[in-house]
Order: structure tokens, then C-alpha cells, then sequence
């Protein structure tokens, strides 16, 4: 994860050094200050992996495994958990979202319709394997 960490340091002075081009050649107020809470966000960003790392490493009492030269992709593996292979409750939030969003077009009933929807979609797609024939 050090990588990752000089990575967005080289984007937060990439991004200092467009600003600072920016401001020479346009002196819009706009689009510098876009620029410097783009170096702010970057640098934040690589600051918090920076630090993380060293404390993961400190915990794991070495280096982590991305950071090994001698580093296997095995050794990244981990639980991934479980996925529905035959779930049908994906296509009904994605609908019922969809419905949402088309009634911010067409109508306000349409958003409510939407919304309750959604609320019976999620609900159905966070239950699945709690009632019914798959129930585990």
C-alpha cells in the first residue's frame, strides 16, 4: 500500500503545479481554487494511507504483503464472502431506482411509488435467504 500512498502524493503535486499553471495563464478564482482542494483532497488522501501503513506494519510486525518484493498474490487472498447466483432482487431495486429517477421527470406519484418500491425491494434482497425455500 506504499505505492498507493506515493501515488496520490505524485497526484497532489501533479495537481499543485496545474494550479499554480492555471492561475498564471487564466486568474479565474474558480477553477484555481477547484485545483488547490484537488491537491488538499490528494494530499489527504495519501497522508491517511501513508500513516495506516506504517501502523498495519507495526501490527503485522512487518512488511504487508503488497509491499514485498517476494510477494505472492495468494498471500492477498481472503474471504470474500457469499453471492446470490440466482437473485431476482438486484433487477427489482434496480427498477424501482429507475422509477425514481423517472419521477423527477414525469411526476411526483411516481417518486412515492418509486421510493415504496424501493423500500420492498431492498427489504426482499436483504431477506432473501431468511424465508421461503432457501432459507439457510
Amino acid at each position: 500500500m506504499r505505492v498507493q500512498a506515493f501515488m496520490f502524493y505524485g497526484c497532489a503535486i501533479f495537481f499543485l503545479v496545474t494550479d499554480v499553471v492555471y492561475w498564471l495563464w487564466s486568474k479565474d478564482w474558480t477553477g484555481t481554487t477547484a485545483l488547490a482542494l484537488s491537491v488538499g483532497l490528494a494530499g489527504l488522501i495519501g497522508f491517511y494511507i501513508h500513516f495506516t501503513v506504517r501502523r498495519l506494519e507495526k501490527a503485522n510486525e512487518g512488511p504487508l504483503y503488497e509491499d514485498d518484493p517476494q510477494g505472492e498474490i495468494v498471500q492477498a487472498a481472503g474471504e470474500v464472502g457469499f453471492f446470490s447466483p440466482h437473485s431476482w432482487w438486484p433487477l427489482f431495486v434496480a427498477a424501482s431506482a429507475a422509477c425514481i429517477t423517472l419521477g423527477f421527470i414525469f411526476g411526483w406519484w411516481l417518486v412515492v411509488f418509486g421510493v415504496a418500491a424501493t423500500l420492498m425491494s431492498c427489504i426482499g434482497l436483504v431477506f432473501e435467504y431468511y424465508r421461503g425455500h432457501f432459507q439457510h
